[in-house]
């Protein structure tokens, strides 16, 4: 104290302690026994989660100190550490990344306005900088203390999302609870990444009892089973927050900082071996199936697929890989599953993933064997005229780089949508067992020889004889080769060459568009 009987002014010592002081009690998030519960829960803590995420000793934080401007119901004289979220820049593998980081140590991490307004100001540093925004989410849903403030916050959030969509890719992780509103912003990015342990719901199961009578668990309403399985909402399904993190620098090492920049390409073995087991993994028999990713495993670079959405309409097969060191974005029938037969599902699923991969520069391989679309009377009315347009839409609209190989059937109007060369295909291979027609053989003997059949003695020996003749002058590769609309027949031994070869000299493609602000996808 001084003489005047006023305090002195404290040193800078005295000023860096409290300061030394503050941020650790802050940093500790909602207090040590809080984090020892989020650890029992078998969680890591919201800075935990950026340590594993960000490179060592990157991470940059921003908004340490915010606090929110709530005085009602007692939350003026509650301090809450970062107001419930971390955010702030780091490096992942070298690049920058925009972040934040849900504390749920702090409050069951309800997000209230100061809350939300820290992740926009992350979403918007994202897009000056043209950095990927990442979202670990593990919060209780909105902070109902604060009323429309909160609800405010989140339409912040979303029109962000909005914003970033096909500058910067967005991925969302799922480590805890989501839900309500809050699991729009997800829904509004590129990828989710949802632990077993994480749910995700618009209501939850007392509301939906209250309304519908209808008793559900949270794990079956919004697990990772329910949203990757049956909704399709979530892209990647991680055993814990650690994997989720793997996941996610795996994910991001395929793509783009931002649609501005081509993907990293990675180290390569300059010569490409021809794979004379490609040649026999294709069944001659059209009836019977076999999994497709034995076949790009043997074609891409160290066998390393990232399937995405593995485990919903997995009658197609789409996801990552590399070839000669470039990412591609791959899109596969599986004919092990529905026969491989495009459905509503699957043609959402491939649809949205191609128009992903045209936002950011990433060539598309598609592999060919398609039946066609499947039929029934829940799919018409289902819509699979409309959902199977957006496949036909995505591949027509997409510039980038545009690659297919028919392995074996490719019949009707599938066959287009599957990135035929009247929808932009820069090069069509096929492989000698690829059979493009209007249908199968089998069909299409029936309808052109109907009456030669049914004139015959033996209709059965009729039927074979005029079948042989169908496939023999349609069901192969080299009608659809003699005009055009395949480019090459190639021995499968020789597809990855073919393929490294063909992106190298397609890397650099440019193709104009007419101006316009947007084409009107059938949603």
């Amino acid at each position: 104290m001084t003489k005047d009987g006023s305090h002195a002014p404290k040193t800078i010592d005295e000023r860096l302690t409290e300061l030394h002081a503050r941020r650790a009690r802050l940093e500790l998030g909602g207090g040590q026994a809080q984090m020892d519960k989020q650890h029992a829960a078998g969680k890591l803590s919201a800075r935990e989660r950026i340590g594993r995420l960000a490179d060592a000793g990157s991470f940059q934080e921003v908004g340490l100190f915010a606090q929110h401007q709530c005085t009602a119901f007692g939350l003026g004289h509650r301090e809450l550490p970062a107001d419930g979220v971390v955010t702030g820049c780091g490096k992942v593998d070298g690049r920058i990344v925009h972040l934040a980081s849900q504390d749920f140590t702090v409050s069951g991490g309800a997000a209230g306005e100061v809350h939300s307004l820290k992740v926009a100001e992350m979403q918007e540093l994202s897009l000056k900088t043209g950095s990927p925004f990442i979202f670990i989410n593990d919060s209780g849903g909105a902070r109902v203390q604060e009323g429309i403030g909160s609800l405010s916050g989140y339409g912040k959030v979303f029109h962000n999302n909005v914003r970033l969509s096909g500058s910067v890719p967005q991925i969302s992780l799922i480590c805890g609870p989501c839900a309500g509103g809050a699991a729009y912003s997800p829904a509004l990015t590129d990828f989710i990444i949802q632990t077993k342990r994480a749910q995700m719901f618009i209501t939850g199961p007392q509301v939906i009892k209250q309304v519908t009578g209808e008793v559900v668990t949270a794990e079956e309403l919004g697990g990772p089973h329910a949203q990757m399985n049956i909704s399709g909402v979530v892209h990647l399904v991680a055993d814990d927050d650690e994997h989720a993190i793997y996941l996610c620098r795996r994910l991001l090492s395929f793509l783009p900082s931002n649609n501005l920049e081509d993907p990293p390409r990675l180290p390569f073995a300059e010569t490409i071996e021809t794979d004379p087991d490609l040649n026999h993994l294709v069944p001659i028999d059209l009836k019977q199936g076999y999994d497709v990713r034995t076949i790009l495993s043997r074609i891409i670079d160290y066998q390393d697929f990232l399937e995405i959405q593995p485990g919903f309409a997995s009658n197609i097969v789409v996801g990552f890989a590399r070839i000669a060191g470039r990412s591609a974005g791959i899109v596969a029938n599986q004919p092990c599953v529905m026969a491989g037969a495009l459905d509503i599902n699957s043609s959402d699923k491939a649809a949205r993933f191609v128009r992903f991969c045209n936002a950011f520069n990433i060539p598309l391989i598609t592999f060919v064997d398609v039946p066609g679309f499947m039929p029934g009377v829940e799919q018409e009315y289902g819509g699979i005229i409309r959902h199977g347009a957006k496949m036909l839409f995505a591949y027509s609209a997409s510039t980038v780089p545009k690659i297919t190989v028919i392995l074996r059937k490719a019949y009707g109007g599938a066959y287009l949508a599957m990135c035929g060369k009247d929808l932009g295909a820069d090069r069509v291979v096929a492989w000698p067992t690829a059979e493009v027609a209007v249908m199968g053989a089998e069909g299409a003997a029936e309808i052109v020889f109907r009456k030669e059949i049914d004139r015959a003695e033996d209709k059965v020996a009729k039927r074979k004889e005029m079948i042989d003749l169908y496939r023999d002058s349609f069901a192969n590769p080299y009608v659809a080769a003699s005009r055009g609309l395949v480019d090459d027949v190639i021995e499968p031994a020789e597809t990855r060459k073919y393929l490294a070869l063909a992106l190298d000299s397609l890397h650099a493609k440019r193709e104009a568009r007419p101006p316009k602000k947007h084409g009107l996808i059938p949603l």
